[in-house]
């Protein structure tokens, strides 16, 4: 079954850190193409396990975007065998399905042509723009799905792990992959390579329609309910010209509505074949036995008939300003923000030292605009976002009460200047690297953190940034920050949001206004799951997960974790004093709870 908040979790553990370390992995690839990495580790007789898919947001076009998020929920469907107590009889209902929603699909063309015409205004998903023929056919719609639902076998997948020991199995979609992972028990390993090559070999993607309006309903919680949701979306279409890092990973409502199995299906032959997956394990297992075990499985599945195409769309030169001012439910904020590298590019790694230079309370920018100039509260920083064909480099900070934005934005410019203008000083450079060297030590003792480490960067062109990384960092030289501070940092390359505090609302609380900017979005999209659900037993196990992952949090994301900790204890008491024990959990991999 899989657990809505995760993913994000785990961003949050990982969003703050560059760490790397030598690490002995061993690297295999099969005939059909799916590559193996592996680490033996035997201290504790568990093995962390996953694979990833080189698909993401980033792949799709207009029409489809949101289909590989999709995907992330439709991959706990079930297979042939898993999920079904008939199989025929569940593909009938299926067919049928598909041919009422061709219907359907005729119905909303008619009225994107009225939309057009000015017949009808909003969007065609609005219900008052619905025809009778099309409450019709989603009627019959709705008959179809209770008749799959007691077919089906729920969360079968999650029960057999979990009878057989394993835990955590779950997912999680971004702009270059969709990962699948799970812990299992080391004796468990066949197990996992006969489930997670049945589920690519044999997928059925049950409950499909019903999934698309979870999605839905995921991106209303997530995005058009949270105070800068839409906002952030709004602000990323508008630093995103030509790129399909435009759009958003959850997809547009319009084009999830519209995406059908068929699309679904040739998505899967392509994005999904073992030529573009990498499998990763991590933990108290013999490489020869793993291998001998891929090649039975993993090796049955064909490789695929296309090859992915390659994203060839590059992000158009930005030759002037681009500035966005709205108001929300929110502490009034500034961010700024340079396009900057690709992952793995050489000048990703003086960014990261200037990014690391301006961050943290002996930063370089709360010293500056908390203690000295006095107009920002929080934590402001600075993020590197370094994706496969494109990255950005942000900084951000919450306005402090009665000062005009435009003196935070004066004041983190200054410090981009300063970083343009006056070489950093040595002593500072190698208190950086330092902390870089103790982080990347202490973040490979996880088992999981090491694989979810593999699966990102094998995702994003090459695993050996893991071994590689830090000596960069290392090599890093005053003379290159400055560097790409002039080079990065232009006037004419600068992007810049501020939202101020919509009339009437109130201030957000003083813990969350003191969280690191980088990590807000991802915490404000937790609380909004995490006060969707209504079963208390299964809060009391997010806390529990959480109180641990908080023993393994970077000290950059303590704070983050330690808040969401806070607030799930209080929806505990809120629920319990109540007496609200019915669970409702909108959106997941599966038709109740969310995904990625």
């Amino acid at each position: 079954m899989r657990k809505p908040w995760l993913p994000f979790l785990w961003l949050i553990l990982f969003a703050a850190t560059t760490f790397a370390q030598e690490v002995d992995v061993r690297e295999e690839t099969l005939p059909n193409g799916m590559r193996l990495l592996m680490v033996e580790r035997h201290e504790s007789p568990s093995i962390a396990s996953g694979w990833v898919a080189r698909v993401g947001s980033v792949n799709e076009r207009p029409g489809i975007t949101g289909i590989s998020h999709l995907f992330e929920h439709l991959m706990f469907k079930g297979t042939k065998t898993i999920g079904t107590r008939d199989y025929e009889a569940d593909k009938r209902i299926r067919e049928q399905q598909d041919a009422i929603y061709e219907q359907i699909e005729q119905e909303y063309r008619k009225l994107r042509k009225m939309r057009r015409q000015g017949q009808i205004t909003g969007s065609i998903l609005d219900p008052a723009n619905q025809t009778p023929r099309l409450k019709e056919l989603r009627a019959q719609l709705e008959q179809l799905f209770e008749k799959e639902r007691e077919l089906i076998v729920k969360d079968e997948l999650d029960q057999i792990y979990t009878r057989e020991g394993a835990s955590g199995l779950n997912a999680g979609t971004g702009e270059d992959h969709t990962l699948y992972f799970v812990t299992i028990p080391a004796n468990k390993l066949e197990l996992w390579f006969w489930l997670e090559s049945d589920r690519l070999v044999n997928p059925v993607f049950r409950e499909f329609y019903a999934e698309r309006n979870v999605v839905r309903e995921e991106r209303r919680l997530r995005v058009e309910s949270t105070p800068t949701g839409r906002l952030d979306e709004i602000f990323d279409t508008m630093f995103w010209q030509s790129s399909p890092y435009s759009w958003p990973v959850i997809g547009w409502a319009s084009d999830v509505e519209a995406i059908t199995r068929q699309h679904a299906e040739e998505y899967f032959s392509i994005y999904y074949a073992p030529n573009n997956i990498t499998a990763v394990l991590v933990g108290d297992f013999d490489s020869d036995q793993a291998l001998e075990l891929a090649h039975k499985y993993f090796g049955r599945i064909p490789r695929g008939e296309k090859e992915p195409p390659e994203v060839i769309t590059e992000e158009i030169v930005q030759d002037g300003e681009k500035r966005f001012h709205a108001s929300a439910d929110t502490n009034p904020q500034v961010g700024i923000r340079y396009h900057a590298v690709p992952f793995n590019h050489m000048d990703e790694f003086p960014l990261r030292v200037a990014a690391a230079i301006l961050n943290g309370r002996t930063g370089r920018l709360y010293k500056s605009l908390v203690e000295e100039k006095e107009v920002a509260i929080g934590q402001p920083s600075a993020t590197v976002r370094t994706l496969m064909y494109e990255g950005y480099f942000e900084l951000g900070a919450q306005v402090k009460e009665g000062v005009d934005p435009a003196q935070v934005e004066a004041a983190l410019l200054a410090e981009i200047e300063r970083l343009r203008q006056e070489p950093v000083g040595e002593r500072e450079l190698q208190k950086i690297k330092n902390q870089e060297m103790a982080d990347s030590f202490r973040r490979l003792q996880s088992n999981f953190g090491l694989l979810l480490q593999l699966l990102i960067y094998d995702s994003l062109g090459d695993w050996r940034y893991l071994n590689e990384s830090s000596a960069r960092i290392q090599g890093v030289t005053v003379g290159d920050i400055q560097d790409v501070a002039n080079r990065y940092f232009a006037d004419n390359q600068r992007n810049v949001f501020v939202y101020v505090r919509r009339e009437g609302s109130t201030p957000e609380d003083a813990l969350f206004v003191a969280l690191p900017e980088q990590l807000k979005p991802m915490v404000k999209s937790q609380l909004a799951q995490i006060n969707q659900i209504s079963d208390v037993e299964q809060l009391k196990q997010i806390l529990a997960q959480s109180e641990q992952a908080l023993e393994q949090a970077p000290p950059e994301a303590r704070p983050a974790v330690e808040y969401l900790v806070r607030k799930i204890g209080e929806r505990i008491d809120q629920l319990s004093e109540g007496g609200q024990t019915e669970s409702q959990q909108p959106g997941s991999g599966n038709s109740e709870q969310e995904g990625n």
